[in-house]
Protein backbone atom coordinates (compact mmCIF):
# COMPACT_ATOMS: atom_id res chain seq x y z
CA UNK A 1 0.00 0.00 0.00
CA UNK A 2 1.25 3.51 -0.80
CA UNK A 3 1.09 6.54 0.88
CA UNK A 4 -0.17 8.33 -2.03
CA UNK A 5 -2.75 5.93 -2.96
CA UNK A 6 -4.32 5.91 0.60
CA UNK A 7 -4.03 9.75 1.22
CA UNK A 8 -6.14 9.65 -2.52
CA UNK A 9 -8.35 7.51 -1.01
CA UNK A 10 -8.94 9.14 2.20
CA UNK A 11 -9.05 12.41 0.36
CA UNK A 12 -12.11 11.05 -1.88
CA UNK A 13 -14.12 9.95 0.93
CA UNK A 14 -13.85 13.01 2.70
CA UNK A 15 -15.26 14.90 -0.48
CA UNK A 16 -17.70 12.48 -1.66
CA UNK A 17 -19.27 12.31 2.23
CA UNK A 18 -19.51 16.24 2.53
CA UNK A 19 -20.95 16.40 -1.11
CA UNK A 20 -23.29 13.50 -1.93
CA UNK A 21 -25.97 14.68 0.19
CA UNK A 22 -26.66 17.79 -1.97
CA UNK A 23 -29.42 18.73 -3.72
CA UNK A 24 -27.63 21.18 -6.19
CA UNK A 25 -25.64 19.84 -9.31
CA UNK A 26 -22.27 20.87 -7.62
CA UNK A 27 -22.85 19.48 -4.63
CA UNK A 28 -23.78 16.12 -7.05
CA UNK A 29 -20.59 17.13 -9.42
CA UNK A 30 -18.16 17.11 -6.26
CA UNK A 31 -19.30 13.65 -5.00
CA UNK A 32 -18.47 12.32 -8.03
CA UNK A 33 -15.14 13.90 -8.20
CA UNK A 34 -14.24 12.68 -4.69
CA UNK A 35 -15.99 8.97 -5.85
CA UNK A 36 -13.20 9.16 -8.82
CA UNK A 37 -10.48 10.23 -6.44
CA UNK A 38 -10.84 7.52 -4.34
CA UNK A 39 -11.23 4.83 -6.66
CA UNK A 40 -7.84 6.34 -8.40
CA UNK A 41 -6.03 5.86 -5.04
CA UNK A 42 -7.80 2.21 -4.15
CA UNK A 43 -6.66 1.07 -8.05
CA UNK A 44 -2.91 2.35 -6.90
CA UNK A 45 -2.87 0.52 -3.82
CA UNK A 46 -3.88 -2.73 -6.15
CA UNK A 47 -7.67 -2.73 -4.76
CA UNK A 48 -10.47 -2.77 -7.55
CA UNK A 49 -12.46 0.48 -7.69
CA UNK A 50 -15.88 0.72 -5.64
CA UNK A 51 -18.52 0.10 -8.47
CA UNK A 52 -21.92 0.11 -5.68
CA UNK A 53 -23.70 2.69 -5.25
CA UNK A 54 -22.82 4.93 -2.42
CA UNK A 55 -24.37 4.05 1.09
CA UNK A 56 -25.58 0.83 -0.18
CA UNK A 57 -24.01 -1.40 2.49
CA UNK A 58 -22.07 -3.56 0.23
CA UNK A 59 -18.45 -4.42 1.84
CA UNK A 60 -14.93 -4.25 0.39
CA UNK A 61 -14.40 -7.74 -0.28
Amino acid sequence: MSVKGEAKEAAGYIKEELNEHGKSPESKQKAQEGRDLRNEGRVEDGKAPKTTPPGSGHSDK
